[in-house]
């Protein structure tokens, strides 16, 4: 598989706090990977800056061989919007927009008509098994339902990867697994790749390479071998 997204000694600093240090990962086109760490454990940052919504204070971050680092304000938003799904644990729907409208809302800023817009947005609402509560809006959901509208939506555009921060965090355990079910759908049977950071060590057997972070540091990067060795052993092969 080809690579989508590399990040390359990445830090991010807020002031003398050092969020995230020498951050350096690969992932591959179709992967699913989980990030978990502690809480302050720099995962959630780390999120943020592949997803463009931080900017790093050193290294690069890759989407396809592009620097996204490099992207002005404007740049980062259409990259996104063409190629990044995004879902939070706050599901940031809009009170006052039905399931569907929430769902079309990215396609806004496009010259989509309105006819295609409620389309799109009823086939992604299909998908995720929410056809028929379409017109209902978020305080008509159950949490599960929100937060599966909420991945419609960031699938509307059809996305090589979706970011996904703590998705489960405000759902009980039966809405939980539905969505953790809908993720491995979308990446066996379309490809897309996700990160998914979380805490739950059920949530993060959905996915096929559990990233540990601690401290700000990628600890381990998913095959059991920590950072450390791995750095050792590139040395000695250098030698």
């Amino acid at each position: 598989m080809n690579d989508i997204l590399q990040t390359e000694n990445i830090d991010k600093s807020f002031g003398s706090l050092k969020a995230v240090q020498s951050a350096s990962l690969t992932l591959a086109a179709g992967e699913f990977v989980a990030i978990m760490g502690r809480s302050g454990s720099g995962k959630t940052t780390l999120l943020h800056l592949l997803a463009g919504l931080e900017s790093p204070t050193s290294g690069r971050i890759l989407f396809r061989g592009q620097d996204i680092s490099r992207l002005n304000e404007d740049q980062l938003a259409l990259w996104r919007r063409e190629h990044v799904g995004l879902v939070f644990q706050a599901f940031h729907l809009i009170p006052t927009l039905s399931a569907v409208e929430n769902v079309a809302f990215p396609l806004f800023p496009t010259k989509v008509s309105s006819e295609e817009r409620r389309r799109k947005a009823l086939a992604r609402l299909e998908q995720v098994g929410l056809g028929q509560r379409a017109g209902h809006r978020p305080g008509q959901l159950s949490g599960g339902e929100q937060q599966r509208v909420a991945i419609a939506r960031a699938l509307i555009n059809q996305p090589s990867l979706i970011l996904a921060d703590e998705p489960t965090g405000n759902l009980d355990s039966q809405s939980s697994a539905e969505v953790m079910q809908l993720f491995r759908q979308l990446n066996r049977e379309q490809g897309v790749a996700i990160v998914l950071v979380t805490h739950d060590d059920e949530v993060a057997a959905a996915a096929g390479r559990v990233i540990e972070m601690k401290d700000g540091k990628i600890v381990t990067n998913g095959d059991g071998v920590p950072i450390t060795q791995h750095s050792a052993s590139s040395m000695k092969e250098a030698v």
